[in-house]
């Protein structure tokens, strides 16, 4: 954990106005992180653009580069390009807590923020969701290259057709009560 520690922006060295601050992101970096399953290796630069106002801390993340990814088909790997561009803001209040996924609550007297969970979870969200090896991409069959983010809806109701013929044989079927004549007559 003391490697995260060079991810710390200390906020409260920083006069107001806009600064840039870069950090690199290695193999080290994605090793760190307990729950990582889908990136193990990368080479990044991480560019935070970070204005400090005097109610608030606007921070831009700017992360481009390549991560080394598992084929979903082939178990091979391959490069993946990155470029990811977020924003985060932090106000100033009287506790430090979330209040939105972009928007944090810090008090004045916080002295840094850390910024690589922020980095590594903007990382793993830029991830595509099928990942295909480059030399398999144009061996997609047609079906998957369709139904590629297609999504059907089924609501319940079917075809008007098929159930109006169904209920049709079953009201041949079944007596009708008297009772329900009377009040189809009331009808006409």
């Amino acid at each position: 954990m003391k490697f995260l520690r060079s991810f710390d922006i200390e906020v409260i060295k920083f006069k107001e106005g806009s600064h840039e601050i870069d950090f690199q992101i290695d193999d080290q970096f994605f090793s760190q992180f307990e729950d990582n399953d889908l990136v193990q290796k990368g080479d990044l630069t991480a560019r935070v653009l970070m204005h400090k106002g005097a109610n608030l801390i606007e921070m831009e993340f700017q992360i481009a580069g390549k991560v080394r990814l598992t084929c979903d088909r082939s178990l091979e790997e391959f490069d993946q390009d990155l470029d990811i561009q977020e924003e985060l803001i932090f106000k100033y209040g009287s506790e430090e807590k979330e209040i939105d996924e972009n928007i944090y609550m810090i008090t004045r007297d916080t002295p840094s923020i850390n910024v690589a969970q922020f980095i590594y979870e903007f990382i793993l969200l830029a991830l595509p969701a099928k990942k295909i090896h480059p030399n398999h991409r144009n061996e997609l069959d047609d079906e998957e290259v369709e139904a590629e983010g297609l999504y059907i809806y089924i609501d319940g109701e079917g075809d008007s057709e098929w159930e109006d013929s169904e209920e049709g044989e079953e009201e041949e079927d079944q007596p009708v009560d008297p009772r329900w004549e009377m009040l189809k007559n009331l009808k006409k």
